[in-house]
């Protein structure tokens, strides 16, 4: 009966330590429910380096769709991304993603990607021009409340949605806003900086 209770005590204590070792601070925190990276997308940026949407997690990202042969709306949505981001202090710039993904996996490969910011002067180490598969940009498009169709083949109708996520993936405010500073998206983003 003695070695019974032992080993009871020896199984509890094993049961005890694994409990505490799988919830140790290394186990990433399950994704909140409307997380944005809830979606399994993958991403190829300007350099051709791939990664997951969800690898952005942890840090503040401002948020967009794109193309890069665009030639009115895109650029007006790039222009109002750089508002906000010149808006910023230095200290809270360094806190913050800024991410476009194409809607045009087809034409905008790494290289178009990366002429693309060449052009726009973009700062690379916080900016990424991304793209992914057409299912996937269906998907994201989706989750943003962006609306688009092709009309021809490399060419599309959207909607110009800029989104701020907190670090968890979350929608904390969009704007339609395009070609100048939307003051609310501005204050958003200053907030969600200030938490992280």
């Amino acid at each position: 009966m003695k070695q019974l209770a032992i080993c009871i005590l020896l199984l509890a204590a094993f049961a005890f330590g694994t409990t505490a070792i799988g919830a140790s601070a290394d186990t990433p925190k399950a994704l909140p429910g409307d997380s944005v990276y809830q979606l399994d997308i993958p991403l190829t940026n300007q350099d051709g380096r791939v990664s997951k949407l969800a690898d952005l997690r942890g840090t503040p990202v401002l948020i967009a769709m794109f193309y890069t042969s665009c030639k009115y709306v895109c650029p007006l949505i790039i222009d109002s991304m750089l508002r906000v981001d010149k808006a910023l202090t230095p200290e809270q710039r360094s806190g913050l993603r800024v991410v476009l993904v194409s809607f045009d996996p087809s034409n905008d490969t790494p290289q178009a990607l990366k002429a693309a910011s060449e052009l726009r002067h973009l700062d690379l180490a916080r900016w990424t021009l991304a793209r992914t598969d057409v299912e996937s940009v269906r998907k994201l498009a989706a989750v943003l409340g962006v609306q688009y169709r092709e009309i021809s083949p490399g060419e599309f109708n959207h909607s110009a949605v800029i989104s701020v996520l907190d670090k968890e993936g979350r929608n904390l405010a969009h704007s339609s806003r395009i070609g100048e500073l939307d003051p609310d998206l501005l204050a958003a983003t200053q907030r969600e900086l200030a938490e992280h």
